[in-house]
């Protein structure tokens, strides 16, 4: 990459913002910088669509966005890419990263995931993130969760247990301490325990994000400030005409210790059932409350389509490649308490996933937001292709293209000052979604990845994938 000099930068932008009645500032930068311009593309962001634009970066920051002639700095290395859609990088909100370093962290960036949520956090994830901003590290931006924090009867081996509100406010100290971003609560707590959560957290500055409780109706949740609601979870049975007596089946349901996961399972039969009786009007006061709440979605669905599926549906599918070659066991063993059998079953959970989907196109309709999320580390969901598969089923839910795009970048905008994470496709994403799978070129963390890095990049994951790895790996949904 071609240098100019900061003094050079300096000046350019200087006259620019002269000429343009703004005042634009290059943020950071060294003696001399490496300044790239991309030349004739169309640009996609949260301001809308721009054609025959020019989008100047150094120092992994965005310099100047302006017309297919904008004038450049003398020595600016110009990428041509006339007829080529540019939109900002791609957030996968819910990962499992297992061997993120190898496997989740290039897949992502490969396919045009420059963030993404890490939802179960541990100390190594920690360090990794620090590591990849200092640079040492190439991968997309971390946004890391608390080890995961539930109630007595967890049935997640490994989560963090809290049996009362005072342990409950010490997890979330624990948690600020240990550097997460966020706490990530699920699906066995309590009210009394939920609620101390969400005051501590309020008082250590701190979000926390996750399950719906299945003892916490989803607005009474999202009332004491749960941000986001993943996998549907809680959805069908806050918009049912029947809620109160299910909530009431729900309490009378008997919880054997030694197989907690039953207990589970008939809580989500439960919630089929809730969805034969939506009610139009509750789901709009329950979009009320989540919007006033500024509470989001982030509805998982390519992974609820596999546990929706039977077992083998999707178990040739040939990214498989790019796993560790002891998943295609791991991940065929964690469904069998999953997958529907019968054929009633398989058709009563298809039409279950329908209907969710369904209410999540409601929900979004209503204002509510919808973020793009994976679970990734899950069976058949895989670290940045998977992301392209839930954009492809949030618009066949019933949002837009333009929504789904929306969701997956966080809506965000490509503006001065802002890190320079683009995506280079081939095709317009607003004519069809699918088109963010053809990508040309990534860029994030002022690296080029185009076609053969690309190419070079998915082949090293191929590669590390047939090496021997340890088995054990943190996944969860």
């Amino acid at each position: 990459m071609t240098d100019t000099t900061r003094r050079e930068v300096l000046g350019w932008l200087a006259g620019l913002g002269a000429a343009a009645g703004v005042g634009l500032l290059p943020g950071r930068a060294s003696a001399s910088v490496g300044v790239t311009a991309l030349r004739d593309v169309t640009l996609i962001d949260s301001s809308g669509v721009r054609s025959n634009s020019t989008i100047v970066l150094a120092d992994n920051k965005i310099l100047a966005v302006g017309s297919c002639d904008l004038p450049l700095p003398r020595g600016s290395t110009v990428l041509n890419f006339a007829g080529k859609f540019v939109i900002p990088g791609l957030w996968d909100m819910h990962v499992h990263g297992a061997y993120m370093d190898r496997i989740t962290l290039p897949l992502c960036l490969a396919n045009g995931v420059t963030g993404i949520r890490e939802m179960w956090g541990f100390p190594q994830i920690y360090e990794l993130r620090e590591r990849i901003e200092r640079g040492e590290v190439l991968g997309p931006r971390l946004i890391v969760g608390s080890t995961i924090v539930d109630g007595p009867h967890s049935t997640l081996p490994g989560a963090l247990i809290v049996s009362t509100p005072d342990e409950g406010r010490q997890a979330v100290r624990d948690a600020k301490t240990q550097g997460a971003d966020f706490v990530k609560v699920y699906s066995f707590l309590d009210r009394a325990t939920l609620a101390a959560i969400a005051n501590e957290c309020s008082k250590q500055a701190i979000t926390f994000a996750g399950h719906c409780s299945n003892h916490v109706a989803l607005g009474d949740a999202s009332d004491l400030g749960q941000h986001t609601f993943e996998h549907m979870y809680g959805l069908p049975l806050a918009t049912s005409r029947r809620e109160t007596p299910l909530r009431q089946a729900i309490a009378d349901l008997p919880l054997d210790p030694a197989n907690s996961f039953a207990w589970f399972r008939q809580v989500l039969e439960f919630e089929r059932q809730a969805t034969l009786s939506h009610s139009r009007s509750k789901a709009a006061q329950l979009a009320k409350r989540l919007q006033r709440n500024n509470s989001a979605l982030v509805p998982t669905i390519v992974t609820m389509r596999v546990f929706a599926s039977p077992l083998d549906r999707f178990a040739n599918d040939p990214r498989m490649k790019y796993m560790p070659a002891f998943y295609r066991d791991f991940w065929r063993d964690g469904l069998k308490n999953w997958a529907p059998v019968t054929e009633q079953e398989i058709r009563q959970q298809a039409e279950f996933l329908r209907r969710r989907m369904d209410q999540v196109a409601e929900m979004h309709a209503h204002g509510v937001e919808v973020l793009a999320g994976t679970d990734a580390g899950n069976p058949y969901t895989f670290p940045g292709f998977s992301l392209h598969d839930e954009l492809e089923l949030l618009v066949e839910a019933g949002l837009s293209a333009k929504a789904a795009l929306r969701a997956g970048t966080r809506d965000a905008a490509v503006k001065p000052g802002e890190a320079a994470n683009l995506v280079v496709l081939d095709g317009n994403p607003l004519k069809d979604i699918r088109n963010t799978q053809r990508i040309h070129t990534v860029l994030t963390r002022g690296k080029v990845l185009g076609p053969a890095e690309r190419q070079r990049m998915l082949a090293d994951v191929e590669k590390a994938a047939q090496e021997p790895i340890p088995t054990a790996a943190r996944t969860c949904c």
